[in-house]
């Protein structure tokens, strides 16, 4: 069994960042990523639907320490892809990668201090074991081998393509084709407007609408801080800008959701112009915010609907026919290729089993501390990024929690580090995981998910200013997380 100090589950986004971090906030710790595909990258390498591109801005799904140098904001899932991979070599981490490697399940050991990491090899080669002091959960959020599908009768009736986005085939051919998209989130958003350059039409078949939002792909104002200051300070100053708005107004659409709605459903109006039913197709039944908002750059997908070769249906499927859908109203729709953009199946725990001295984890059971670690779970961190704002803001967060928490257990002399409900919080309300948040891959989820608590560090905020005060500005030792364990003889084995 191989040691070290730390094991990172996920060659992505969030684990390429933990990586980074652990190397320059420790330095001189061993550490190996785990990644279950053969490649790095995460979503940006397995998503490779047309149009694929981020939902937010490069500036705050950028690594903080990494300026994003490209002259889009609303970056394609390509130049993503090269991002990871070129911080990946910068940062020497590549040559800490097991591909193939899927971690299955993790046993911890007081007595031992460490993680015990099972993991199953892609070639074939037998299960390895890997020992860590601290583990680190990057997997991102969502099951790769499987998307969320809806259950329609008739499906194996259709005799044209039924492709899902997670799993785009390379060689499917929609020129000239006709094009049904069956969903109405960011996934179908963007398929949109790409697949419509040449498909002979597209019509997205939405059950509801959600709230769309156009934005230019070229942030103006960073193209003029580049233009003048130093790469690294332009960077700083347009994400600390980013970060600002997007806080600002997340709180706004809580303490006015009446007010946002109107506004955001009467620019789509403007860019769609009285022909266009926006009452239906595009006024949500839940407030802003309520679930992601979908955005759109440069009003491609407007301009899609205005040139006519894409529409939106607002109804219920009935059933497939042999040649297209059929909707509750009875409408047909006929179609040669039907896309399923019916969203993410979330995974919990990166689809590991998890045990504590003998005792199986029950995620459920537990309560979330600071948005990263459980109670009773000593040495592990989970990373989840934001649902209202970008995924690496919170990532980013989350991977300089445990570099502090290793040097400060290194200068006590201590091996473990765990979240305790203690007398002052046993009766706090746990309330779901997350609150506010209607999105379907959300809800699903949340049986499965872990509690919060009512007060803080229990709190799992979704507020970057609220989170970086909690875990940058706190104390490690702050009454609620336990370290404990020093090692016989006093020679501790979690000294850097």
């Amino acid at each position: 069994m191989e040691q070290f100090d730390v094991v990172i589950v996920g060659a992505g986004l969030s684990g390429i960042g933990a990586a980074c971090h652990l190397r320059r906030l420790c330095p001189g710790r061993t550490f190996v990523l785990l990644e279950a595909r053969a490649a790095i990258g995460g979503t940006w390498d397995l998503f490779r639907y047309s149009g694929v591109r981020s939902d937010s801005d490069m500036c705050t799904l950028g690594y903080q320490f990494k300026p994003w140098r490209g002259a889009k904001a609303i970056a394609d899932g390509p130049a993503i892809l090269a991002y990871v991979e070129e911080t990946a070599r910068e940062n020497d981490i590549t040559r800490h990668i097991r591909f193939g490697h899927r971690a299955a399940s993790a046993s911890w050991s007081s007595a031992e201090a460490r993680w015990k990491v099972e993991v199953e090899r892609a070639d074939g080669g037998g299960p390895v074991r890997f020992g860590c002091a601290m583990l680190l959960l990057c997997g991102g959020y969502y099951r790769y081998d499987r998307g969320h599908l809806v259950a329609l009768a008739g499906a194996e009736d259709f005799q044209g393509t039924i492709v899902h986005p997670q799993f785009w085939p390379h060689d499917v051919d929609y020129a000239g084709k006709r094009v049904v998209v069956i969903g109405s989130g960011a996934t179908a958003m963007t398929l949109v407007p790409a697949l419509a350059r040449s498909a002979a039409h597209v019509t997205v078949v939405q059950r509801s609408p959600t709230y769309v939002v156009s934005w230019p792909d070229v942030d103006p104002i960073a193209k003029r801080l580049k233009r003048y200051l130093p790469a690294r300070l332009a960077y700083a100053l347009t994400r600390w800008k980013n970060i600002r708005f997007d806080v600002a107004f997340y709180r706004r659409t809580r303490t006015h959701p009446e007010v946002v709605k109107a506004d955001l459903i009467g620019l789509v109006r403007q860019k769609l112009g009285p022909d266009c039913d926006v009452a239906t197709h595009f006024t949500p039944r839940y407030g802003p915010w309520d679930q992601r908002l979908c955005l759109i750059p440069n009003d491609d997908l407007f301009n899609a609907i205005m040139a006519g070769t894409a529409s939106v249906v607002t109804d219920r499927i009935q059933r497939f026919t042999t040649t297209g859908l059929r909707l509750a109203s009875g409408t047909d729709i006929p179609t040669d290729i039907i896309v399923t953009a019916t969203g993410l199946e979330i995974q919990v725990l990166n689809g590991m089993a998890l045990t504590v001295d003998g005792r199986p984890v029950n995620l459920p059971d537990t309560v979330l501390y600071k948005g990263m670690m459980f109670n009773d779970v000593p040495n592990l961190v989970q990373t989840f990024g934001y649902i209202n704002a970008s995924w690496t803001l919170r990532a980013d967060l989350t991977a300089e929690f445990p570099c502090r928490l290793l040097n400060r257990m290194a200068a006590r002399g201590l091996r473990q580090a765990t979240p305790r409900i203690g007398a002052p919080d046993p009766d706090m309300e746990r309330p779901p995981w997350i609150e506010g948040f209607s999105a379907g891959y959300v809800q699903r989820a949340l049986p499965f998910m872990p509690k919060q608590g009512d007060r803080g560090p229990w709190r799992h905020t979704q507020d970057y200013a609220k989170d970086k005060a909690m875990i940058r500005g706190a104390p490690i030792e702050d009454g609620v997380l336990e370290l404990s364990n020093p090692p016989p003889g006093g020679a501790c084995c979690m000294a850097a």
